[in-house]
């Protein structure tokens, strides 16, 4: 099949927009009242600071928690800063946060607006688990982007 010309040169921009758009490094980390919190990485901070729109946690199928800022307030998002999962400013739309179990693997996405001196990333994922310890306690673990499951699932599981 052949396309005309100007089409041609249509299906060649559209793929081109797409592709400069990234999807950034996200960080998980245990939050100052246990639980996992979240932000950006180290490396996304020193590349410019965006402005935080949503935060949401799945399960891969589906929504477990998700907290939005209104369009009119919003806040820089930096590697220093960390959002509580649950959230914990009672003025921000968000959903109630189910439980985390230990041994599961879940999924992060932070959205953003663009800040001053920001590019093309619009979002930030990252994995997660609660780390099932020796002890029956839970530690809060990121799942590195190149990490496979193994027996472990990542390192969720607690070692035999």
């Amino acid at each position: 099949m052949r396309f005309p010309p100007l089409l041609c040169v249509l299906c060649i921009l559209v793929p081109a927009a797409d592709a400069a758009a990234r999807i950034g490094a996200a960080e998980v980390r245990e939050g100052p009242r246990g639980g996992p919190c979240f932000t950006i990485s180290p490396r996304e901070d020193r590349e410019g600071t965006p402005d935080f729109h949503s935060v949401t946690v799945s399960d891969g199928q589906r929504p477990l928690w998700k907290m939005t800022m209104p369009p009119e307030r919003t806040f820089p998002l930096r590697f220093s800063m960390c959002v509580p999962y649950g959230g914990q400013v009672a003025s921000l739309p968000r959903t109630r946060a189910a439980t985390l179990e230990p041994g599961k693997v879940y999924y992060l996405r932070i959205e953003a607006r663009p800040g001053k001196l920001r590019g093309t990333v619009q979002a930030y994922e990252a994995r997660f688990c609660l780390a099932k310890q020796r002890d029956g306690s839970a530690a809060v673990h990121q799942i590195w982007d190149g990490e496979r499951p193994g027996k472990r699932l990542f390192g969720c599981l607690p070692p035999e």
